[in-house]
């Protein structure tokens, strides 16, 4: 993929993985549009980078709808969509109430189908483009504590996989990335203390993993591929 001048949405990207995504991308000469539901977090963002944005709840469908239409009408085309948004909750299996496990599905699973299809319209008329799935290591193998998030993980793996099937003959890569820890807000927000460490994983290399996945010349691309910190004790 040539990034330079590509157009791009990145779901969740006004912090975190998201962010270092979105600034990798324009750093590269993109055009992207990040998105979040909080507009002064957002918005402050996007003016850091130099991004656009949107304000919309991934998983309300006409938020999906209303953020791919308006990066195609203003720009006339997408092509590359990354699907980070993601929340957690965790609890026990006893103690997991059905509320925070729909929740997480609901941000996880249910948005990124919505943002995936609306995208992959699109990509369809056009003939081309690329899907990111950004997942985690936990959906990879499970955990205590993780039910809703790391099943909502491995949903995300197998839409992965499905997506891939289907658009191969679009000319559309549909990638998952699974990092392991990185050094984001998203513990704080699930009311847990991340142990702060120079050897973990920040941001950047997830997006540094991305960029060099994305650059690889058209004619093939990386299905999946997991990034952790060499040592990060």
């Amino acid at each position: 993929m040539k990034i330079e001048n590509a157009v791009a949405i990145v779901t969740g990207g006004s912090e975190g993985i998201g962010l270092g995504i979105a600034r990798a991308l324009i750093a590269k000469g993109a055009s992207v549009t990040i998105t979040g539901r909080r507009e002064s977090v957002l918005s402050a963002a996007a003016d850091q980078i130099g991004a656009d944005w949107i304000v919309a709840d991934v998983g309300v469908e006409a938020d999906a709808v209303r953020t791919v239409d308006e990066v195609v009408s203003k720009r006339g085309r997408l092509d590359l969509l990354v699907n980070n948004a993601g929340m957690g909750r965790f609890a026990p299996l006893v103690d997991m109430t059905m509320e925070d496990f729909e929740a997480v599905y609901r941000t996880n699973v249910y948005g990124a189908f919505l943002m995936g299809r609306q995208a992959a319209r699109q990509f369809v008329l056009q003939d081309g483009g690329h899907l990111v799935n950004i997942s985690s290591t936990s959906g990879l193998s499970g955990g205590k504590t993780g039910t809703a998030y790391s099943s909502s993980k491995f949903a995300l793996r197998g839409m992965t996989e499905c997506w891939r099937a289907e658009l191969r003959p679009h000319n559309v890569r549909v990638m998952l990335v699974n990092p392991s820890e990185v050094m984001t807000p998203f513990f704080s927000k699930v009311g847990s203390v991340q142990q702060v460490s120079e050897r973990k994983l920040r941001p950047s290399e997830i997006a540094d993993a991305v960029v060099g996945a994305l650059e690889i010349d058209d004619r093939g691309f990386i299905p999946e591929f997991s990034v952790f910190a060499t040592n990060p004790f």
